[in-house]
């Protein structure tokens, strides 16, 4: 569906909701605002299926806003990691700051003296991560009884990371009578199975087919030795010249990486779950102003990085879940603003970039080996011999050396 002429005029938005879009130079909404925020302003349940990078905070934030207005009550919004919590705050505060919209943000890593203070002070919207968000259930800090609005935003994400105990428990303390809105970006099983038992008669909207990259992404794809991947990396690093945003697979790798990065002369930082909460935001908010131009993440910061204008995404390491390939490129490419995802790959992976491509239902274009600095050894193979051999390097089918051969000769009568 393509967005309205008239833009967020027609979505059935209050006029005092429409001067604030404006004032934030929000002109144009996207497919999924489009979708969903007339269908959510009705009261209705939605489940939300869009990529990342799409617009779906505003899609339940404009509703949610507007919602709260017009019910008693207060709403419930549950999100993956602590920065993603954080920046959904922080885009609904922008839009409901004028009209004293209160919230509170209940996150690990922080302490939860001032978290129940902002409990005390009666929020109209409570953002939360599942573990701190039990946390404050066990210490009857929060009451949930009068939830009329609950969230559930990048569902899927909270269920690969193991939520799904704390999901079920909160969705038993929270009112049946309630709208619920379900965002993202694929729809597994587990998923179906929430909207079945505790959403009523829900709208779908999928916007884009799941594992469905952004068509402003260019990827790319390197096959390459281990020992050679931080070359590679650094002759990237000098070829383009914007943000960078390095994804590794370990949190130890992630830390080595980045100092390694830095001795190539790029300010750059680490964010992994060994890092404090302070630590972690202070590294976010330099990438975004600038002050570090390369951010090594685990995919802690998969979907919880929201900064336009991240020129290139670097998969150092291959994710271990296809589905974390698009949420991982995902981080460029936003807002209409083209970018570049570039992946390595060793031979042994070979089945690790077959499944991401049967879930792009593409082929990811394999480019041949730049030349990489000559003072460090050099890798032996540049593209993978797909058509030749599905199980291992190229193989030359020659018999093993045994000395000269011996003449053959007949049986002789």
């Amino acid at each position: 569906m393509t967005p309205a002429p008239t833009g967020f005029s027609g979505l059935g938005i209050a006029p005092s909701l429409l001067n604030i879009l404006g004032q934030l130079n929000y002109t144009q909404p996207t497919p999924i605002q489009v979708s969903s925020i007339p269908v959510a302003i009705e009261g209705k349940d939605l489940i939300g299926i869009a990529q990342t990078g799409t617009g779906k905070t505003l899609a339940f934030g404009v509703p949610l806003i507007q919602r709260l207005a017009q019910v008693k009550g207060k709403a419930l919004i549950l999100l993956p990691t602590r920065e993603l919590a954080l920046q959904v705050e922080e885009a609904i505060q922008k839009i409901g700051r004028t009209l004293g919209l209160r919230t509170a943000v209940l996150i690990g890593g922080a302490a939860m003296g001032p978290q129940t203070s902002a409990l005390r002070s009666k929020p109209h919207i409570v953002v939360a991560t599942p573990g701190r968000l039990i946390d404050h259930l066990e210490h009857r800090t929060v009451q949930l009884h009068d939830v009329t609005i609950l969230v559930l935003d990048e569902a899927d994400r909270m269920l690969d990371m193991g939520f799904a105990p704390q999901i079920k428990r909160i969705l038993q303390v929270v009112p049946k009578e309630r709208q619920t809105l379900l965002f993202s970006a694929t729809m597994p099983d587990d998923i179906v199975t929430i909207a079945r038992q505790h959403m009523q008669l829900p709208v779908r909207v999928e916007i884009a087919r799941a594992g469905t990259a952004a068509s402003t992404i260019t990827q790319e794809l390197f096959f390459i030795g281990k020992e050679a991947k931080v070359l590679l990396l650094q002759t990237i690093l000098e070829q383009y010249r914007g943000s960078v945003l390095v994804f590794s697979r370990t949190k130890h790798g992630a830390r080595r990486l980045a100092r390694q990065v830095k001795d190539m002369g790029h300010p750059a930082a680490d964010i992994h779950s060994d890092r404090s909460l302070a630590q972690r935001r202070e590294a976010l908010a330099g990438f975004k102003s600038g002050k570090y131009r390369v951010l090594v993440a685990t995919d802690i910061a998969a979907r919880g990085i929201d900064v336009v204008g991240i020129e290139l995404v670097v998969n150092y390491d291959l994710p271990g879940n296809p589905e974390d390939y698009v949420h991982r490129i995902g981080r460029t490419g936003r807002a209409g603003i083209p970018g570049r995802a570039i992946s390595f790959a060793t031979f042994e992976q070979r089945q690790d970039v077959r499944s991401i491509e049967r879930l792009l239902r593409t082929n990811l274009k394999v480019s041949p080996l730049p030349v990489l600095p000559a003072h460090q050894p050099q890798p032996t193979f540049s593209a993978p011999p797909f058509a030749s051999d599905r199980s291992g390097p190229p193989r030359h089918h020659r018999r093993p050396f045994r000395g000269p051969r011996r003449p053959h000769h007949r049986h002789r009568a």
